[in-house]
């Protein structure tokens, strides 16, 4: 185990407007604190909320970093390079990483994992989304999207570079495929439970096919800018 004056695990949300999601996310995430001997830095990599994300993140005891650019990439990364442990974890505000999930990651880098992630479950029992959700446990980039969280050490996340903050949408996937390439992956067999807010409010089934359009269109090399454009014309509440 590390010295319990550095932290072993710094956990990075990024946030915008997250207000209803943080205070219940960092609650549970204090309560693993207080289960494990392992030592937890949170931090939370705010993009200019105009609601009350950064007051409640702060009093519930996570340090709030406001980012001067908005986006994922640049809020993971500015969170990555104020971090302290040597072992980062980015979680989204609506995402729940398993009981005892920081003592799974540790062991998982101290066998020889450079990165990895866990599967992933939906907060809802539509039979569409547990079949999305089953499928994640196969080793494919194609099911490795941000919801599933992602742990890697901190010397690799620099090593490659981090996220690509020109990149406004499918971050997640390609720094996934740059981290496979430098060092061992693991998929860690439990599961991180997501919200499954965005799939209720735009329809399972029309969500799906829109993430499935932008994924199709990012891999035939579709500007940026156009396939945020796409997101944002399709997605309610994108």
């Amino acid at each position: 185990m590390p010295a319990a004056s550095v932290p072993a695990l710094s956990i990075i949300i990024p946030t915008f407007n997250e207000a209803a999601a943080i205070g219940p996310l960092l609650a549970r995430l204090r309560a693993e604190a207080f289960a494990t001997p392992l030592e937890l830095e949170l931090i939370v990599a705010d993009g200019g909320s105009t609601d009350a994300t950064a007051a409640l993140a702060a009093a519930a005891g996570a340090r709030v970093l406001a980012c001067p650019r908005q986006g994922r990439a640049a809020q993971l990364n500015q969170g990555a390079a104020d971090a302290s442990g040597p072992v980062l974890y980015f979680l989204h505000a609506d995402s729940y990483p398993p009981p005892g999930f920081s003592e799974d990651i540790w062991r998982a880098v101290a066998a020889g994992a450079g990165s990895g992630c866990y599967r992933l479950a939906f907060d809802h029992p539509h039979w569409f989304l547990r079949l999305s959700a089953w499928l994640t446990r196969f080793p494919l980039t194609w099911f490795r999207f941000g919801d599933q969280s992602l742990f890697v050490r901190k010397a690799l996340f620099e090593q490659v570079g981090g996220y690509r903050e020109a990149l406004l949408v499918m971050e997640d996937q390609e720094i996934v495929e740059r981290l496979q390439r430098a060092a061992p992956f693991w998929l860690l067999p439990r599961a991180v439970v997501t919200s499954a807010r965005r799939y209720l409010a735009n329809g399972v089934f029309r969500l799906q096919g829109i993430f499935a359009l932008i994924v199709l269109l990012y891999r035939l090399g579709v500007p940026q800018a156009r396939l945020r454009q796409v997101y944002k014309a399709l997605v309610k509440g994108g």
